[in-house]
């Protein structure tokens, strides 16, 4: 049972963190010990599994495929996101006073401070565990950087509520939280539904959207797997490396100290704000407030670092025992 709480638990991060533009939940499950688990285990969807399941022999089927390990970890992820995701909106809605001027989404750099601090320790712990560095893992490891960067400076499409292009956002967006570093709410920002899928919907409880993303997340979720586990046995070190500059890039994406782009608009009688992109990065001028968000990196830090010694500390006791 005590395995299964500590699951659910890791769920609610990567949950959390899919919440949050810039921030991959697959770099949650890489850093807590649990990636390898969880591609094989979603590897495990094949024609065997089904051969079981319209057979009949459930528990064969739930050993085939490591059920109760993925019920535990994704319950956990639909609590992050549901829970958490009403606490982000609370917090990037706050406003701000500043001189006298009130200042809208003013707290909202604390959450991107946090998360930066996160990935920045994440970027250790995973480039920690490539065995081999050559020439091969470090031109890949550049390029994972330079993708991410790039993906910053695309321009965002337009929302879009067909059920067609909604199932094309569950397959890209939600499924990349199995790659560490790519996050699949940046990507649903770029693919222009960030805001429908992720707040309006979730928060409104639009069964009839998150339905059809769900199912595009499923089937993602089963490509993805197989083709990562295939790069990870053929290709361990390159794949890491290239992951580890995915996370590394998109520390530019969560930035605390730059201008996010929004423009207003209209959705039947509400008029709402998506983000378009981001502009002006710029150094922190040393302000209270900066002080506030250097903190908030520092714990980020610290949490990851916390992290990994607890599961190192697990590890080390399981094996003894």
């Amino acid at each position: 049972m005590k395995k299964y709480i500590g699951l659910f638990l890791k769920g609610i991060a990567m949950g959390a963190a899919n919440v949050i533009p810039g921030v991959s939940g697959g770099t949650i499950a890489f850093i807590t010990g649990i990636y390898d688990e969880l591609i094989s285990s979603l590897k495990s969807f094949d024609l065997e599994a089904i051969k079981l399941l319209f057979t009949f022999r459930f528990k064969a089927f739930a050993q085939h495929i490591n059920l109760f390990f993925l019920i535990a970890l994704f319950s956990g992820a639909i609590a992050g996101i549901v829970s958490l995701g009403k606490l982000f909106k609370w917090v990037i809605g706050l406003e701000r006073v500043v001189d006298g001027v009130s200042i809208k989404h003013g707290y909202e750099p604390v959450l991107f401070a946090l998360f930066f601090g996160l990935i920045l320790a994440s970027v250790y712990y995973v480039g920690k565990t490539i065995k081999k560095w050559n020439f091969g893992t470090i031109i890949s490891g550049i390029i994972g950087v330079a993708v991410a960067i790039t993906l910053v400076l695309v321009d965002p499409a337009s929302e879009n509520d067909n059920i067609i292009y909604l199932f094309v956002c569950g397959v890209v967006a939600m499924s990349s939280m199995l790659l560490p570093g790519l996050s699949g709410s940046f990507v649903l920002i770029l693919m222009g539904n960030y805001y429908l899928i992720m707040i309006d919907s979730i928060q409104e409880g639009k069964f009839e959207v998150l339905g059809v993303v769900a199912v595009g997340a499923i089937i993602g979720f089963i490509i993805l797997s197989r083709a990562i586990s295939f790069l990870l046995d053929k290709f361990e070190n390159v794949t890491i490396s290239s992951l580890t500059g995915f996370i590394f890039g998109s520390l530019v994406t969560i930035w605390p100290w730059k201008d996010i782009l929004r423009v207003e608009k209209q959705r039947g009688d509400k008029v709402k704000e998506v983000i378009v992109g981001y502009e002006n990065w710029h150094l922190p001028s040393m302000e209270s407030f900066d002080w506030l968000l250097i903190g908030m990196i520092v714990l980020g830090v610290i949490l990851v670092g916390g992290v990994e010694f607890i599961g190192n500390k697990v590890s080390t006791s399981e094996e003894e025992s």
